[in-house]
């Protein structure tokens, strides 16, 4: 398993217990869990529309779309600091 790989695997199991016992500690989780990823879908596509401007960049793909999905805002945010802290092009 490559350094790279490992990163990625810990920085993705951290949001997705932190998205799960956020959701779970609210009144209404479902609605909770709907939201987020709605606020993760919209995230992921202003990224997308503003990519050109800004330059920052994340790639629209099934695995980019199912941690906004899931993970919601925070995954889309964890996404950008992987890019950054790792360098990865």
């Amino acid at each position: 398993m490559t350094k790279l790989y490992a990163i990625t695997i810990f920085f993705g199991a951290v949001s997705l217990v932190m998205t799960a016992v956020g959701a779970s500690r609210s009144k209404n989780a479902v609605s909770k869990a709907l939201s987020s990823s709605v606020c993760g879908i919209g995230m992921l596509g202003v990224l997308a529309l503003l990519a050109p401007f800004s330059g920052i960049m994340v790639s629209l793909n099934w695995f980019t779309s199912f941690i906004a999905v899931v993970l919601g805002a925070p995954g889309v945010i964890t996404m950008l600091v992987l890019r950054v802290l790792l360098g990865v092009a």
